[in-house]
């Protein structure tokens, strides 16, 4: 596709940014929308996934015709047949009147089955033939009806795994999987990052009549170093809170960490340049293997120190003071450092260890445990867990 009609595209669906990826997913997407050829997008949850299906509506023979944008995961189970194959008067308790379903109400447009991970095994059988024959039959009925429908499906899910753990029919996946096409996480999209800010920045302030936050430099490069779990979604709301409650205008690293939560897991932070840097935990065991190494060379100095004492003082030997080589770090999960300290009478385990470095961190800033937290390396909500857990309220 020519840029000029990329960047038509994007005006006419509000896309904002310049990633690769990006830009592979809007041609693919209009490429295939030209036939009726099924398509599976894949991504993580926000990356703005429903605007492909619409755009391929809109790109295809049936634009003139229905389009409908089912959620398969917010629809209950018992029902999902129902809502989407229909169901005949008296089929079930509370089934007053006979209804279509969506496959019938969508025949001859395009039908979004956005969570298409989340159906129910009974209902994916259901969708197969659907796609293979253009066949289905309501709920209570024995007709069989034929409908012309084009289907593009969503989902978050590693569908491989979901088929390995019998949670997703193979053969559905392969006719789903068609022509693919994955819209990429935020955290990949560099400066496709500051961009969508700039644009939620800006609506926030024409839509309540406020001057706009403004990023510095430094902050631009703490965005494009954040991980977005929430991806787009998130930042959109993370832009409208700073917009709404921050007093400052131009907009700091400092402010930032204000609205950015610096979570373990999913809320990690990453190094700029797309590079993830370590798990939260991996940063807790860096810290706590330092320490542990201070205290090996302490207590060499201090036994160095009790031999000396105990040659003039009736050759008292403290010589077997060791550190072993093994930890268990976390349940399950084995570290090759020292995990205690073991002397005639003393056991310093992990726990120890933690606990001593999360006093000496709230010592070092008097009490102030968001900043405890930073220098941990872990989240305040962690910080504060852990010091409940301790004991050190």
């Amino acid at each position: 596709m020519n840029e000029a009609a990329l960047r038509q595209v994007k005006q006419r669906y509000d896309i904002v940014g310049n990633y690769e990826g990006l830009n592979r997913a809007l041609d693919v997407s209009l490429q295939v929308a030209r036939t009726d050829l099924s398509v599976l997008i894949t991504g993580e949850n926000g990356v703005g996934k429903e605007v492909i299906p619409r755009l391929i509506h809109d790109h295809s023979a049936r634009k003139g015709k229905k389009y409908f944008a089912v959620n398969c995961g917010s629809i209950p189970e018992g029902t999902i047949d129902s809502e989407l194959f229909g169901h005949e008067k008296g089929s079930f308790t509370g089934a007053i009147d006979s209804r279509e379903g969506y496959f019938g109400a969508a025949n001859g447009g395009t039908l979004f089955l956005d969570e298409v991970g989340e159906l129910p095994l009974s209902t994916q059988a259901r969708l197969l033939r659907v796609l293979e024959t253009g066949e289905y039959i309501r709920v209570g009925s024995s007709e069989v009806r034929k409908t012309d429908v084009r289907i593009v499906a969503a989902t978050n899910l590693n569908i491989p795994k979901a088929i390995s753990e019998g949670k997703f029919r193979e053969d559905l996946y392969y006719r789903l999987n068609t022509i693919p096409v994955a819209v990429p996480p935020l955290r990949d999209r560099g400066e496709d990052i500051v961009l969508l800010f700039r644009k939620f920045a800006l609506m926030m302030s024409e839509k309540y009549q406020m001057p706009p936050v403004r990023l510095t430099e430094p902050a631009k490069q703490y965005l494009m170093g954040y991980s977005w779990p929430g991806n787009v979604r998130q930042l959109k709301n993370v832009t409208e809170n700073m917009s709404v409650t921050s007093e400052e205008r131009e907009i700091t690293p400092e402010i930032l960490e204000r609205y950015i939560p610096r979570d373990s897991g999913s809320r990690q932070l990453v190094a700029v340049g797309g590079q993830e840097s370590a798990h939260s935990y991996q940063n807790e065991r860096e810290l706590l293997f330092k320490i542990l190494f201070d205290m090996r060379k302490d207590i060499t100095e201090l036994r160095e120190q009790m031999k000396t004492l105990a040659d003039g003082h009736g050759g008292m030997n403290y010589s077997h003071v060791t550190l072993p080589a093994q930890v268990m770090n976390e349940p399950g999960e084995p570290q090759t450092v020292d995990e205690y300290v073991e002397s005639e009478s003393t056991l310093l385990s992990m726990d120890d260890v933690k606990k001593d470095a999360i006093l000496r961190a709230l010592e070092r800033h008097h009490g102030v445990r968001k900043e405890a937290a930073a220098e941990l390396g872990i989240s305040e909500r962690t910080l504060y867990r852990k010091i409940k857990d301790y004991g050190l309220e």
